[in-house]
C-alpha cells in the first residue's frame, strides 16, 4: 500500500466529502432558522438525481442547462416542502415538525416507486465527461473534477450570500431569535422559505453529482446520502454552514479511508463507522466542531 494508492483515496474521499457537504449545507440552514430536522431532505437528492436523467437522457440538453434544471427541481421541491408540509405547523412542539419530515420522506419515496417503479436506472454522462484524467499516481474522471469545484464554487456562493447581502442578513437574525426579526420588519416567510429553496437546490444538485459518480440511481437513492449528511451536519456542528461543509469533508474523507485502508472484509462495516464516528463526536463535543448550544424554537 503505497503512497499513490492512499493519495488516491483522499481524492475520492473528498469527492465524496463534497457531495456529502452539499446537502449537509441544506440540513444545517433549515435547523439553523427553525430549528427543524428536514429528514425528507435527503428525498430531494432523489428527485434532482431523476430529473438529470429526465433532462440529459430524454430531452437531450446540454450539461449546463441540465444541471440548472437540478438546482432549479431541488429549490421548487423545498419550496413545496416548506409551503405544503412545514409552515402549516409552524409554532407547533419540535417533535411534531420532526414527524412530518419523516412523514414527507417516505411519501417521497413511495411516489417515487409507484410512479418510476423500484428499478434501478443506469445514469451515463457524455463521453467527454467519463474521460479518465491521470495525474501522476491519481487517476479520476472529468465529471469528479466538475464534482469537487462546482461543489467548492457552490459552496462558496451560499457562504457570501448569507454574509454579504440582505437576504442572507435576514436568514442570519432569523436564525439567531426569530421574534425580533419579525419585530425589525424581516418577512420571516420569505426567509424561511429562501432557506428551504436554497438548501434543496444544493440537494438537487447533489442528486446530479451521486448520480455521475455511482452510475444508477433508483426511487430510494436519497436514503443513505441524506442520512449520511445529516451525520456530516451534526459532527461540524448542526445550525453551521461552515461546519456543514468541514464536516461533509471529514465525514467523506473518514469513510472513504476506512474502505480504502482496512482489509475488505471490513468495507461491510462503512455505515456502522459512520455512525460509530458520530458518537464519539458527540461524546467529546456535544454541539459539534463548530456549532453552539442555541435552544428549541417554537
Amino acid at each position: 500500500m503505497g503512497g499513490g494508492y492512499i493519495a488516491q483515496q483522499i481524492v475520492n474521499g473528498l469527492i465524496l466529502g463534497s457531495m456529502y457537504a452539499l446537502v449537509a449545507i441544506g440540513f444545517s440552514m433549515i435547523y439553523g432558522i427553525i430549528r427543524l430536522i428536514n429528514f425528507a431532505h435527503g428525498d430531494v437528492v432523489m428527485i434532482g438525481a431523476f430529473v438529470t436523467l429526465a433532462l440529459m437522457q430524454v430531452a437531450g440538453l446540454p450539461f449546463v442547462l441540465v444541471a440548472a434544471g437540478a438546482l432549479a427541481a431541488g429549490a421548487v421541491v423545498g419550496v413545496l416542502i416548506e409551503r405544503g408540509a412545514f409552515r402549516p405547523m409552524r409554532g407547533a412542539p419540535q417533535v411534531t415538525g420532526f414527524i412530518a419530515s419523516l412523514a414527507v420522506s417516505i411519501m417521497l419515496q413511495n411516489l417515487g416507486i409507484l410512479l418510476l417503479t423500484a428499478q434501478p436506472r443506469n445514469f451515463t454522462f457524455p463521453a467527454a465527461l467519463q474521460k479518465v484524467i491521470n495525474a501522476g499516481p491519481v487517476s479520476f474522471r472529468v465529471i469528479d473534477l466538475v464534482i469537487m469545484l462546482s461543489a467548492l464554487g457552490l459552496m462558496v456562493l451560499v457562504m457570501l450570500l448569507v454574509k454579504r447581502t440582505r437576504l442572507g442578513m435576514a436568514m442570519r437574525a432569523t436564525a439567531e431569535n426569530l421574534d425580533v426579526a419579525r419585530l425589525m420588519g424581516i418577512n420571516i416567510n420569505r426567509t424561511i422559505l429562501a432557506a428551504f429553496a436554497m438548501g434543496s437546490a444544493l440537494a438537487g444538485i447533489a442528486g446530479l453529482m451521486w448520480g455521475g459518480k455511482f452510475g444508477q440511481i433508483d426511487p430510494l437513492l436519497g436514503y443513505v446520502p441524506g442520512l449520511k449528511s445529516f451525520v456530516a451536519a451534526v459532527i461540524g456542528g448542526v445550525g453551521s454552514i461552515p461546519g456543514a461543509i468541514l464536516g461533509g469533508y471529514i465525514l467523506g474523507l473518514a469513510e472513504v479511508l476506512f474502505v480504502g485502508l482496512l482489509p475488505p472484509i471490513y468495507s461491510a462495516y462503512r455505515d456502522a463507522f459512520v455512525f460509530g464516528t458520530l458518537i464519539v463526536i458527540l461524546l467529546i463535543m456535544p454541539n459539534g466542531l463548530l456549532g453552539s448550544d442555541k435552544g428549541e424554537r417554537a
